[in-house]
């Protein structure tokens, strides 16, 4: 599983660290990581020897970082060169390195005499970094980078904001980042994780002094397989957990199907539909179980889906209240949101899943679509707190929280293929199948999203994809973390 630490963190491990090293030692574990990673990116588009390195250093460690690994570039026989952004406040010691291996410190911007170059290392701001960079940082690095020429952040793109994934002005776009320690979480989370690129983290240590609970993880298919509820011999469809779905209306009978698809390819041992699309269900799955309505009828099932394209008549937002009556696992996604009551939300005793898009999520918080978009770290926790309820908040990078301090978990596998009519109904079903399986709210949502990201990469494989896609591919997504 992937971690990461808030600044904070980080910096009170770091100095825990180095009062056990030897002065200066944690600045050269990191350089020498940082210099590995640039002589393996310069191989894939060339060589180290002679290729042509800038630096961009700012102030304090983060430079320092940055000049000692262009020192050891430099000795491997790259043309290295650093352009200081603060050379009031540079790391000295580091400074000197660089020069007595042969690189060079240029006394200011002289641009239109860089030449050609094969790789810039943005080592500007660092995980200290707040607002976006500085309008002459900014600019230096539109420069220097307008050729599509290869760029390396250090810790972080300079100008993201490493706690909250934000980005308050303009920031690095980088290729790859190398980051020292442990993740931080504006490299996971977006906008911020899309001007990372490939992501490289450094051992320098740190573990030992970090806290076991970070500020936010991200499962990988070890951790889903262990949590996958893999049938034994002694299952039967009971066992196994049925699921119950309300959706579909007259007007959106696709939204039912959806969802009854993800159900049944998410491991159900058994499906009850109740509402209005029972013929359009029957005809795509005829081992549904339909019933009419309303949800209480259709019969005993371990948890519900709840809301996708239920539309907004009165016998719709019944049908959700008689959901959120019902004494086991609730997800609530799509039109359900705007029909459920909040405080019949926050009453509830058994799990409760909401699973909001960034326009759904706004709605919910009573703030515009572009504050959510621009912090998403920050509304996923919100709305978690606010209906004491598990938010699934889908987007670029889809995030999961539940109430209290338990860390946010980020899904790794999302995919642009995703935004697609219909995909987030699959989403519903999937994830009530997992809750319906015993799953706990949290330990859903997240490997739902986890397989929804995988089936849709699977099924698109480079070319459009339509949501039924996406749901037939998800037992291929299962043997996938299986394997």
């Amino acid at each position: 599983m992937r971690h990461a630490y808030s600044v904070k963190t980080v910096r009170a491990a770091e100095r825990a660290l180095m009062e056990r090293l030897p002065e200066g030692a944690l600045m050269q574990r990191a350089a020498a990581g940082l210099a590995v990673a640039c002589c393996d990116l310069l191989r894939r588009n060339g060589r180290v020897y002679g290729s042509r390195v800038l630096l961009l250093v700012g102030s304090g460690d983060n430079g320092g970082d940055t000049l000692y690994a262009g020192a050891r570039l430099a000795r491997r026989g790259a043309g290295v060169r650093a352009l200081l952004t603060s050379p009031d406040k540079v790391h000295r010691q580091a400074v000197a390195a660089l020069l007595a291996a042969g690189g060079q410190v240029l006394g200011g911007p002289p641009l239109g005499a860089l030449g050609p170059l094969d790789l810039v290392v943005d080592g500007i701001t660092g995980i200290g970094g707040r607002g976006g960079l500085r309008p002459e940082a900014a600019e230096l690095v539109r420069a220097v980078t307008a050729g599509h020429v290869p760029v390396l952040a250090v810790d972080l793109p300079s100008g993201v904001e490493a706690d909250t994934g934000e980005v308050l002005g303009e920031a690095v776009h980088a290729d790859a980042t190398v980051t020292f320690g442990t993740y931080k979480p504006g490299l996971l989370v977006d906008p911020a994780a899309g001007h990372a690129g490939a992501l490289r983290l450094v051992d320098i240590g740190l573990a030992e002094e970090l806290p076991d609970r970070p500020d936010l993880e991200a499962l990988q298919y070890a951790d889903v397989a262990a949590l996958l509820p893999v049938p034994d011999a002694g299952s039967d469809k009971y066992r196994r957990g049925v699921v119950g779905v309300a959706a579909g209306s007259e007007r959106y009978p696709g939204a039912a199907v959806l969802a009854v698809a993800g159900a049944l390819r998410g491991g159900a041992g058994a499906v009850r539909y109740a509402g209005p699309g029972a013929d359009a269900v029957i005809a795509r799955f005829p081992e549904t179980l339909v019933h009419p309505g309303p949800p209480s009828k259709a019969g005993r099932v371990q948890a519900w889906v709840a809301g996708p394209g239920l539309g907004d008549s009165s016998a719709s937002a019944e049908a959700v209240a008689d959901v959120l009556a019902a004494d086991v696992p609730v997800l609530v996604d799509a039109d359900g949101l705007r029909l459920m009551d909040a405080a019949a939300v926050r009453a509830r005793t058994a799990a409760t899943v909401l699973t909001p898009h960034a326009g759904e999520a706004a709605a919910l918080l009573g703030v515009g679509r572009e504050e959510v978009e621009a912090g998403r770290l920050a509304a996923v926790r919100e709305l978690a707190a606010r209906y004491r309820a598990t938010v699934l908040l889908k987007g670029s990078t889809t995030l999961v929280a539940e109430p209290g301090d338990a860390p946010v978990r980020v899904n790794p596998t999302g995919t642009s293929w995703l935004a697609t009519a219909g995909s987030g109904d699959v989403l519903s079903g999937l994830t009530g199948s997992l809750l319906a399986a015993g799953l706990a709210p949290r330990d859903a949502a997240s490997v739902g999203a986890y397989l929804h990201g995988l089936a849709a990469r699977r099924a698109a494989d480079g070319a459009p994809v339509a949501a039924h896609d996406v749901a037939d591919a998800v037992p291929a997504a299962w043997r996938d973390v299986l394997a």
